[in-house]
């Protein structure tokens, strides 16, 4: 028993000796001191740091009269008889249990008087532009199911009033279906004020965004007008009390259950919307149109609370529109219905089941809107009077933000309470309106798919660029016929980026790509793609991407026209992200007559077999042997920085256009290096003479130099082309950078 402590003491004997003979730690230097402000201040080597979120909201403070209480001005003395306004000092913030000081404080003033637009006509305009503007196959954006996000703690929608009007067509029938549609127009065109910005979403088979918020008042009377009336209707409510018609299938088993299945759907489809207008900060108002909404018993209780709690936490409040206005039925039933069966007819029964089924549907309606701070319009034919009172609650409201501490990135929901400081203050006015809290960032690795997906929907959408992830594209064009023109983008990402997923224990990662062409003058969705690739993270791929950068391409078959592209890419291990932008011209070469058409002209430094590639991406096959840089098997992968290292070849190709031509007429090319105002090197004279494409009547031009001819250094390239025949011309140029050896790597290519 005495053996442990023995041998234990022994150990530490030993420990101790050994450490005597180990050489001292070096000590880490001092800390320098610094100057702050233009004093020394010594550094103690102590280092404190702190990470704090801007957390904006939206209070609407009014009187006992449901008037708009003012802040405080010069003119507006707090201690003016007969006058009430609010000041800074007069709130206090909390989160969670926690209070902060107020940081910005603001009131913004709405407008309240309904400006008439008499030259709203839909169906004269619709008419016209059909005539004036051939028809297209519409192309649907990748984000038309999204509400346009807006950056944390920033206010996107400043001063203007959010209505979101919501048509449910799976509750109304064709007659009320064409009733909400009037009056939402009717709306548009003799209420709507300078403040309001208008969106539409409808629900039938599933929930779409018709159009974000806008100002537009033709556009959203369009885009009213263009609904489809009788969309949903086949998910009608079964009734099976003694109301119900004698429908002569008495044997025929009752799907009166699926009622309740019905009614959930209805409610996760106002549930899935107000998540949607959660990322805005402000005040919104849901007007939405349905002919009631039945509740069986406490079958719907669940998804009408997680509803109604959905919404508090987005600062929606719901203003419910019965599309069946006054409702005055007989007792038994209209002319549409057949005669109910059953004494119930005659006991009078039936007349009350009706009447109770009707009541019971605009009580849920007045639910969704008691509970979330709405009203409901029922029993009333003018039915644009439930957008109107939207209007008038959504009235001038405070701005008051304040810094967060709380880091945890865990997408919990945290609680905000602003209140009045004097209690005598809060007497003399209604409660508070504001949302009540918000959700907290989350880490990735805790995102759910549904996560992922709406986070590359709303990066899309972001008016801000994301540069988490580096990234470069180059946009080209060559012509296919005389109105299409493929255009083919080049797009590299720094194969570092990916490293980092392979450090993390990774065997593979998925980068996804989004990329989205709208037209510069009209902002209209013409071309999208998404696309995945899949790349396997081995030793040897991983020690390859540290040093190269990673090439993916795709390509749009696109008119002449002035066009925006916008592209996506997110790595799927870490996260990151990173967008690029770039606005782009394709000129119609058909119409020139000066100067002899080409192609955009692509510098590469790298031709690559497409067996080589180290990742496979998802895109267009058929699409892709549009793309003139594929050929023979191989790529040539465009340089999209421009910057060539001296022990590489450049390969440039180019097409030159002969529309009127029937056969090759000769064309001389030359491509030239000046530095400076001082020609350093010139190519001798390429003479083509064969070759011309029947079909996009194309004359393909290649070279291919040593960079090792030139010294290092900047440099501009010019690629001149002349033909002879035609007796026309045309220059491109272009800055490039020479580099000593092992100064550039190649990019890593993909498989298509």
């Amino acid at each position: 028993m005495t053996r442990k402590p023995i041998i234990a003491t022994f150990l530490v004997c030993i420990l101790a000796a050994f450490a005597q003979q180990l050489p001292p730690k070096p000590q880490a230097p001092p800390p320098a001191d610094q100057k702050l402000n233009g004093v020394l201040v010594p550094n103690s080597g102590k280092i404190f740091s702190t990470t704090t979120q801007l957390v904006v909201e939206t209070v609407f403070v009014k009187d006992k009269k449901g008037n708009p209480v003012k802040m405080c001005t010069a003119s507006a003395a707090p201690d003016a008889p007969g006058a009430m306004c609010l000041k800074k000092e007069d709130f206090s913030v909390a989160e969670d249990g926690k209070a902060y000081p107020i940081s910005f404080f603001d009131y913004e003033e709405l407008s309240e008087a309904a400006t008439v637009d008499a030259n709203v006509d839909v169906d004269s305009k619709l008419e016209k532009k059909k005539e004036e503007t051939p028809k297209e196959p519409e192309i649907k954006p990748l984000t038309a199911n999204q509400i346009s996000p807006e950056k944390p703690g920033d206010l996107k929608y400043k001063d203007r009033r959010l209505l979101v009007l919501f048509f449910d067509m799976t509750s109304m029938p064709i007659p009320d279906q064409l009733r909400a549609q009037r009056e939402a127009q009717k709306f548009l065109k003799e209420k709507m004020t300078p403040s309001d910005l208008v969106a539409l979403m409808t629900f039938s088979s599933d929930i779409k965004v018709v159009q974000d918020f806008t100002e537009d008042r033709d556009l959203l009377s369009k885009e009213i007008k263009n609904l489809t009336v009788g969309e949903g209707s086949g998910f009608d409510e079964t009734d099976s009390s003694d109301a119900a018609s004698d429908t002569g299938a008495a044997f025929v088993q009752d799907d009166s259950e699926f009622n309740i299945f019905n009614t959930d759907r209805q409610l996760t489809a106002l549930e899935t919307a107000v998540r949607m207008l959660g990322s805005l900060n402000e005040k919104k108002a849901l007007v939405y149109f349905a002919s009631g909404m039945t509740k069986n018993g406490f079958d719907n209780d669940a998804q009408l609370r997680a509803t109604v709690n959905a919404a508090i936490r987005a600062n929606v409040a719901f203003y419910p529109v019965d599309a069946r206005g006054l409702v005055a039925s007989a007792p038994l039933g209209d002319a549409t219905k057949t005669s109910p069966g059953g004494t119930g007819m005659y006991s009078g029964s039936s007349a009350r089941s009706a009447q109770s089924n009707l009541q019971g549907q605009q009580e849920t309606l007045y639910t969704l809107a008691s509970d979330t701070g709405g009203k409901a319009l029922l029993d009333n034919n003018d039915l644009s009077m439930g957008i109107v009172q939207a209007q008038q609650d959504v009235s001038s409201y405070y701005i008051i933000g304040y810094y967060s501490t709380n880091e945890k990135m865990d997408g919990a929901f945290r609680k905000v309470d602003i209140k009045l400081k004097t209690p005598a203050l809060s007497a003399k006015l209604a409660p508070l309106d504001y949302r009540h809290g918000y959700y907290a960032g989350k880490l990735f690795q805790k995102f759910t798919a549904s996560d992922k997906e709406r986070q590359l929907t709303e990066a899309l959408m972001l008016s801000d660029p994301v540069t988490e992830l580096t990234m470069v594209a180059e946009v080209d064009y060559f012509r296919l016929a005389k109105d299409r023109y493929f255009v083919p983008i080049s797009l590299k990402i720094p194969g570092s980026e990916l490293v980092l997923a392979k450090k993390g224990g990774a065997e593979k990662t998925v980068i996804d790509f989004v990329g989205q062409v709208t037209d510069a003058a009209t902002g209209k969705t013409v071309q999208n793609v998404r696309d995945i690739a899949s790349i396997k993270l081995s030793d040897s791929t991983a020690a390859e991407l540290s040093k190269r950068p990673i090439a993916y391409d795709t390509g749009y078959v696109l008119p002449p026209g002035k066009y925006k592209l916008k592209m996506l890419a997110r790595e799927n291990e870490t996260g990151k992200m990173g967008t690029f932008e770039h606005p782009f011209v394709i000129p119609d070469l058909t119409t020139e007559q000066v100067k002899l058409p080409i192609s955009s002209v692509i510098l590469s430094s790298q031709r690559t077999q497409l067996s080589e590639a180290v990742f496979n991406a998802e895109k267009d096959k058929k699409l892709l042997t549009l793309n003139p840089l594929f050929q023979d098997g191989k790529k040539m992968v465009p340089s999209v920085t421009r910057v060539f290292n001296k022990n590489q070849e450049m390969y440039i190709y180019l097409e030159a256009y002969e529309p009127a031509a029937a056969s090759t007429e000769p064309i001389v090319a030359t491509v030239t290096f000046y530095r400076g105002k001082v020609k350093e090197f010139q190519t001798d004279p390429l003479q083509v003479t064969d070759g011309l494409n029947a079909k996009t009547k194309a004359v393909p031009l290649r070279f291919s130099l040593p960079m090792s001819t030139l010294r290092a250094g900047n440099y501009t390239c010019q690629v001149s082309v002349f033909d002879p025949s035609a007796q026309k011309f045309s220059i491109w140029r272009a800055p490039v950078t020479v580099v000593q050896a092992a100064a550039v790597a190649q990019a890593v290519p993909g498989g298509q």
